[in-house]
């Protein structure tokens, strides 16, 4: 006969203080297989069946208010409908990603280390709160988008391993958002933010850098961030049996014990792990015995590298090294969250295909368009009565992401094949190169316009930032960040624009 603990990992439940099997979440999984979570973090969801607590907190621009957005129901998806009654008409960043397993192990802004922050005084910079919108049981929650010079830390944490002690980790993670940038990371780093040697970080890496390890293809790969080394197996080289990810949800685990570690995948809307090594330590100084220093590190490297992207949706590290059957049992409860896409935009439709002109809301700068100059983007006074050539650089037609089809990119009508892409936050008009890079600046999200006009559009790789008219020259700029076109003042209405036919 199943003993209590067993039946719950095989039917996925768990007996609560009253007697009664309700679903359990993955902490209660682990619980039940003798490695509990000692964090647990998430802004979709609750990890524990009986957690109703804050999942994360967010700070609007308008007044820099906070408020912190709880599941649903004990166990249930985040209240998504919430943030956004909190947000409407406004920007907002995750300022506290929440630790549900109750030992205060909260990620908050990341403070600088080997590198340095964008931000004030060398701090990484927050996420938005709305740059990636999902579904979980056809429930609306966000997950963290992290761009680079993004992320969040703890140092000062309570119960993750160090040393050689053992530990697992899993992440949900969007399989299509990525760089070869060191390092989009979640899991266990340095207390000092500096590079302290080989061995003293165990973290999930997902990228296609090509530095140190790689797998099968291409990229982008599930890796381990060791320090000094992203390893894909016991070398610090090629491993076959590291695939290639293509879901757009994606389980990655990393476990690891005295000279034993394992990589493990799958995807995170169907299907079953897969084990990509499990074998022993690598073949190289200082990774045997480990050294693990124990703080949690989300979107950068442990010496806060910050030039990596990616997307985060939930993860837990553990007390001990989990067995695979429990993490098959995670796995299948991340299933059945049925993660899936919503839409990036919304307010005011714009139709693929059709030619447009934007003009500003400003007040005083209502007969200004978005127009170019050559190859910058700027504003100029346009009308029915101006020249032929300056209808044309005033007029832009609508295209299908170059990045994600789920957005826009906006073509030259004068120019052929040349598109609005940022470059250093400043809007350009540049012939697509085909990159990988170029199609991702040249991308842009829309939602209806901050001051109740027209639409507001965003860089899709830095959501934080909108696309704003500034001394008639054009940024995508985040509301009062460092940079002089950041200005808070008239933000709202420098950020939205009134779409009508293009004037040629």
């Amino acid at each position: 006969m199943l003993s209590l603990s067993n039946l719950e990992l095989a039917l996925g439940l768990v007996l609560t203080a009253t007697g009664s099997l309700v679903a359990a979440g993955p902490c209660d999984l682990y619980s039940s297989g003798g490695t509990p979570c000692v964090a647990a973090h998430s802004t979709t969801r609750a990890l524990y069946s009986a957690f109703s607590g804050s999942l994360y907190q967010v700070k609007r621009g308008s007044d820099n208010t906070t408020t912190s957005i709880a599941p649903l129901s004990a166990g249930g998806v985040a209240n998504g409908t919430a943030q956004d009654s909190f947000c409407t008409g406004t920007t907002c960043l995750i300022t506290i990603i929440y630790d549900q397993s109750g030992r205060g192990n909260h990620l908050t802004q990341a403070p600088p280390g080997g590198f340095q922050g964008p931000e004030a005084n060398g701090y990484d910079s927050l996420a938005s709160a709305t740059g990636a919108p999902v579904t979980l049981n056809g429930h609306k929650a966000y997950g963290v988008f992290i761009s680079p010079g993004t992320g969040y830390r703890n140092d000062k944490v309570s119960g993750t391993a160090t040393g050689d002690a053992a530990e697992g980790m899993y992440a949900v993670l969007d399989g299509t958002h990525y760089n070869g940038g060191c390092c989009f990371d979640y899991g266990n780093a340095e207390t000092n933010n500096l590079d302290t040697g080989n061995g003293h970080m165990e973290a999930i890496y997902f990228g296609d850098s090509t530095t140190w390890g790689t797998g099968s293809g291409s990229g982008p790969w599930l890796m381990a961030d060791l320090e000094n080394g992203l390893f894909s197996g016991v070398s610090p080289a090629n491993n076959p049996g590291d695939p290639s990810i293509t879901s757009r949800f994606f389980t990655a685990i990393v476990k690891g014990k005295p000279n034993q570690w394992a990589l493990r995948g799958a995807n995170a809307a169907s299907g079953s792990l897969s084990t990509y090594y499990s074998g022993v330590r690598p073949n190289k100084t200082g990774y045997n015995p480990m050294s693990k220093e124990g703080a949690i590190i989300l979107g950068i490297g442990g010496d806060n590298s910050v030039s990596a992207q990616g997307t985060f949706y939930e993860g837990v590290m553990t007390s001990g090294y989990p067995t695979d059957d429990t993490e098959n049992s995670v796995q299948a409860d991340i299933v059945a969250a049925k993660y899936a896409t919503t839409s990036l935009t919304s307010g005011p439709a714009l139709t693929v295909g059709s030619s447009i002109s934007l003009r500003a809301t400003t007040a005083g700068y209502t007969t200004r368009y978005l127009a170019h100059t050559g190859a910058t983007v700027n504003t100029q006074v346009v009308s029915s009565s101006s020249t032929t050539a300056l209808k044309q650089q005033a007029s832009w037609t609508v295209r299908t992401g170059l990045g994600n089809s789920a957005c826009y990119s906006f073509e030259s009508k004068d120019t052929p094949g040349s598109y609005i892409r940022h470059n250093n936050f400043v809007l350009v008009l540049n012939a697509s190169d085909s990159s990988k890079q170029f199609k991702e600046d040249a991308t842009f999200c829309s939602s209806a316009g901050m001051n109740g006009q027209g639409n507001s559009i965003r860089a899709w790789g830095y959501p934080t930032k909108h696309v704003r008219h500034y001394t008639n020259v054009s940024y995508i700029a985040t509301n009062g960040g460092l940079n002089t076109f950041d200005a808070a003042a008239s933000y709202n209405d420098d950020v939205s624009w009134v779409a009508s036919t293009s004037f040629a």
